[in-house]
């Protein structure tokens, strides 16, 4: 394994993506969102037409207020300046809540009462209370579900792809990859032991970690993360950031990565070697590092690619898929990254799509571009995944140069 560092900046290189549809959206949404996600199932629960008793209208909507002012106070504690871990787990926990009982509210609000109507079940009375049982059965049913789904090991997504320029001897190399692990208030030091267990029981060649490794800084999740000293390769672990280390001192999750045995690629890269064949594994900082105003860090492409032989095969870990484009122009193999979560509670995944060019597994990019999207290992902020699982992604790399090795 040789270790390439980073050279001087290329002149003329994107300083950073313009800002998208869905990063403009978001200043307007701490604004209208608490009052959507609380005042629609609301309605749809309690006062469209149900004629509940006084006491249970009242109650209900006394509920519904008080996560409606609680949410954003509890987060603002949580992941504000106090970064209170009590608050975080309460305002998160109501903001998964809030957003499925707000998706249901609206579907079955208007669908299942269709339906119903049509179909000349009941007055409008009993359809609006079929209504309110049925958003509130789904809801308990999903939430509970997509409980255990965030807190679960993640299964093993396999799979082989096939690099054009890949050397014979490079067939069959094995890539892991975990990322979005996002240790954070829930304490999940046990879960964290029980995924580097997974990992290894892969027997990868390389493993890689796309970054948002925890909310916080390393020195307060240090516990959480240290499992990841255990994770083996039988050639190199690398790492690169995303945008997460850069609200939480992203130096010291460097500094601690590299302390774990784990490569920080910041720009540079290293070439793996095998039966003769060289592949090129580089990384790029995230592209959300150049505005954190942290010195030295950058989306550098050109620097992670400064000494590689043109001719050969690159493999590059960028945290977001957006970095696609300059991979595809640059004529990158095949870029890992994770960051979208596959939308983490469905359907959010329609947000995700107007921020990224991909949502989650392989797609085609330019014109021999690979990107693989990992719908992340961990979950962030709700402790919720709902038709989005987490995974841990096992990439077998194949050459059409030599016949598929068993």
């Amino acid at each position: 394994m040789t270790d390439t560092d980073s050279a001087r900046p290329a002149e003329g290189e994107a300083r950073g993506p313009r800002p998208s549809r869905l990063h403009s959206l978001m200043r307007f949404i701490p604004l209208i969102a608490p009052v959507l996600l609380w005042a629609v199932p609301c309605w749809v629960l309690l006062h469209a037409g149900q004629h509940w008793p006084l006491a249970v209208a009242l109650a209900g909507t006394a509920v519904f207020f008080l996560a409606l002012v609680g949410m954003p106070l509890a987060m603002v504690r949580g992941h504000g300046r106090r970064q209170q871990d009590w608050a975080a787990i309460i305002g998160d926990t109501l903001l998964g809540a809030g957003w499925v009982l707000f998706t249901w509210s609206v579907l079955l609000g208007v669908l299942l009462r269709a339906a119903l109507a049509v179909t000349g079940v009941g007055d409008s009375q009993d359809r609006a209370r079929i209504v309110a049982w049925a958003v509130l059965g789904v809801a308990a049913v999903l939430l509970t579900w997509g409980y255990a789904e965030a807190r679960r090991v993640p299964r093993v997504r396999r799979i082989d792809v096939q690099l054009p320029r890949l050397g014979a001897g490079l067939d069959g190399l094995r890539v892991a990859l975990v990322t979005d692990t996002h240790y954070g208030p829930l304490d999940r030091a046990r879960w964290s032991a029980r995924v580097c267990e997974t990992v290894n029981t892969l027997e990868a060649d390389l493993v890689c970690h796309a970054g948002d490794i925890a909310d916080g800084t390393a020195e307060r999740r240090r516990a959480q993360a240290a499992p990841l000293g255990t994770v083996r390769a039988t050639r190199a672990r690398v790492y690169v950031t995303g945008n997460h280390e850069y609200y939480s001192e992203a130096q010291g999750w460097v500094d601690l990565m590299d302390e774990l045995g784990w490569e920080p690629l910041r720009n540079r890269h290293l070439l793996l070697e095998r039966g003769g064949d060289t592949l090129v594994v580089a990384g790029v900082d995230d592209v959300t590092a150049e505005s954190s105003g942290l010195a030295g860090h950058r989306a550098h492409l050109a620097g992670a690619l400064d000494g590689a032989d043109a001719d050969l095969p690159v493999l590059l870990l960028a945290h977001q898929p957006t970095f696609v484009d300059r991979a595809a122009a640059a004529g990158i193999d095949l870029q890992l990254s994770g960051h979208t979560h596959g939308g983490q509670i469905w359907p959010f995944h329609h947000l995700v799509r107007l921020d990224q060019p991909a949502l989650a597994g392989l797609s085609h990019h330019g014109a021999r571009t690979l990107l693989y999207t990992s719908r992340g290992t961990g979950f962030w902020g709700p402790p919720f995944r709902v038709f989005a699982p987490s995974e841990i992604t096992l990439l077998v790399l194949r050459s059409p140069r030599t016949a598929t090795a068993p």
